[in-house]
This record gives structure tokens, sequence and C-alpha cells, in this order.
């Protein structure tokens, strides 16, 4: 086999592969772009629809379901003693997100992500106003609760200081004197009703799903596209190099 031939063979015995991982990857996020935009709309329909009983959203997730970004509405009395802090930030400002167990009619309790309140109002006699002692209606969207730190970037909880770094329900519960048992697995982002004297400012739930993934197959299709015009202009220089 002549030179030319050799470094043919070479050539493609090392683009082929390079080709078909590109294509693959291409192929890859097209599949990822149709599972997110149906994700998107099935979100963008959840959220819209009419809210229901919690006794409905508790029969979905006992049976499996998927509860998130569900609309729910139901009533009960805030424990404004055991809410718990998880740390967020709110349009540019850090501060932190207050979850107060509701004490539900049957005695149990669900935690309510009532909203944001600045750094330094973290204290609840700092915003005393926004303490409800009556029996409140709640309108809000289930959301469902992580089962374990999302990232090893991310702090451990820190209960004693009512410091929460990932909404950890079991840990939020026993920090807050309650056991497992007396409350909900599932919490609820309640809706951007006002409270009393501006705090904490609810309506918090963020729905950014980002979605590049069209951005990313037209960026693989386009590599293995220039890497396929690679090769054209290789072979035909060498043909016209070589006389074949």
């Amino acid at each position: 086999m002549s030179a030319s031939r050799r470094a043919n063979v070479i050539l493609l015995s090392l683009a082929l592969p390079a080709l078909i991982v590109l294509l693959m990857l291409g192929s890859w996020q097209v599949k990822r772009l149709q599972w997110k935009e149906a994700l998107i709309a099935r979100i963008e329909a959840r959220i819209n629809a009419e809210p229901q009983p919690l006794e409905a959203i508790d029969d979905l997730y006992r049976n499996g379901g998927d509860i998130d970004y569900r609309p729910v509405k139901f009533s009960g009395r805030y424990d404004h003693s055991r809410e718990r802090h998880y740390l967020a930030t709110w349009k540019g400002e850090s501060g932190f997100q207050v979850h107060t167990p509701m004490a539900l009619d049957a005695g149990d309790y669900i935690f309510v992500n009532r909203g944001f309140v600045p750094y330094d109002r973290k204290e609840p006699a700092t915003r005393e106003a926004g303490q409800p002692a009556d029996k409140v209606m709640v309108e809000g969207l289930a959301r469902t609760a992580s089962e374990e730190k999302p990232s090893f970037i991310v702090p451990d909880n820190d209960p004693q200081k009512n410091i929460f770094y990932w909404k950890d329900i079991d840990a939020m519960a026993s920090s807050a004197g309650l056991s497992a048992e007396q409350v909900r697995e599932y919490y609820v982002d309640a809706g951007p009703q006002e409270n009393e004297g501006g705090l904490p400012v609810g309506g918090v739930t963020r729905i950014d799903l980002p979605n590049s993934h069209l951005q990313y197959a037209i960026t693989w299709y386009g590599l293995a596209l220039a890497l396929v015009g690679v090769l054209l202009v290789w072979f035909l220089r060498r043909d016209e190099e070589t006389g074949e």
C-alpha cells in the first residue's frame, strides 16, 4: 500500500468514529429538546389549572403520581413558633424563604413556603404583622421535596441555627419538634397573596427551565458537517497531488 493510501486509511479510521459520535450527540440533544418542550408545556398547563383540595394531592402522592407544580387550596393555622428558614435570594436580595408548618383539621401538618424575607428580617419578631394567628386559606403550588442534597457543593443544613441550604422536610420537621409521621413529605409554595405588613413576600416559585438543547444540537451537527467538509477537502487535494 502506498504512503498516500496509508495516510487516507489512517485519517478515515480516526475521522469516522468522531463523525459517528458527533451525530449521536446531535441526535441525543434533539431527543432532549423534545422532552424539555413537552415538560415545559406540561408545567404551563398544570400551573394554570384550577386549584385542587389537599386531599386530592394527597391521594395522587400516595399513588406515586407527580404532584409538582399542581395548584392546591386548603386552610389551617400556622405554627409560627416552628418556622424554618431556607437561604435564598429574591430579585437580587439575599434572605430566607420562610417555611412554616400549618396545622390542619386532622391534627397533622404540612410545611408552607410562605415566601421571602430579607436577611435582617429572619426573626419572626421583626415582622409580627405578617404572622396571622387565625385560621387562613392558602392557595399555592404543591412541590416535591428533595430526597438528598442536590450537589456536593451545597452546604450541609444547619438545623441548630435554623438555616437550611436544601429542602429536607424530615430535618425541618425534626428541628421544629415534629415527627416525620406528623408532617407531609411534600410542601406547598404559597401564591402571591399579599401578607399583612408585606412580609413574607409570597409567590416565589421559580419555574425557569433552561432549554438550550436546540443550540447544542446545531453545534454538534455543525461540527459533524465541518468534519465532513474537512475530509472532502483532504481527499480532493490528495487526488490532485497524486493524480489518482
